[in-house]
């Protein structure tokens, strides 16, 4: 863990399991008639499943897994970055969106370290270790308020656009 993690923990302690299970079920209960967070939260169970096979698999599958996840990832990210993430500054906090825009370009950063390490290494299993940790917290932010936040206070017109744009978004820049 690096210095600017452990400070970043000791400032916002990471998420118990409890506490994401939780914030989970209290978002698919507001979720329920709102397509863009159902959609949200089909990618983040794809994404974990992603995590746990590439931690189970070895070697050339590995590293194809973790080619998927990137993909996936990246146009997850993309699709928030444009839809949803201006309706968090406006609807949650701004600070919420700078916060979202900055994990999901470090992610990607730490990405592309991963896809160049030797898959199943004790270095490869640690970042993706930090990466899936980052991810987790970033998810639990989301789903225990910034996304929760933009269901309670955005106009229903505003959150059938969010759904229609950000489906379109997600499904042209998901090559995967």
């Amino acid at each position: 863990m690096s210095f600017l993690d452990r400070i970043a923990a000791a400032i916002a302690p990471a998420a118990t399991d409890q506490q994401r299970m939780e914030a989970r079920q209290q978002l698919e209960q507001l979720a329920a008639s709102e397509p863009f967070a159902q959609d949200i939260l089909d990618q983040h169970r794809q994404i974990e499943a992603l995590f746990a096979e590439a931690r189970a698999g070895n070697g050339d599958g590995a590293q194809a897994v973790v080619e998927e996840l990137a993909i996936l990832l990246n146009a997850h990210s993309m699709a928030e970055e444009a839809v949803i993430y201006p309706e968090i500054s406006d609807h949650s906090s701004k600070a919420h969106a700078g916060m979202a825009y900055e994990e999901h370009a470090m992610t990607k950063v730490q990405l592309a370290a991963l896809q160049k390490l030797a898959p199943g290494t004790q270095e490869w299993h640690e970042k993706l270790d930090h990466i899936e940790s980052a991810v987790q917290q970033h998810v639990y932010q989301e789903e225990s308020s910034w996304l929760p936040d933009v269901i309670r206070y955005a106009p229903m017109e505003e959150r059938q656009r969010m759904s229609m744009e950000y489906r379109d978004y997600f499904e042209r820049v998901d090559i995967g």
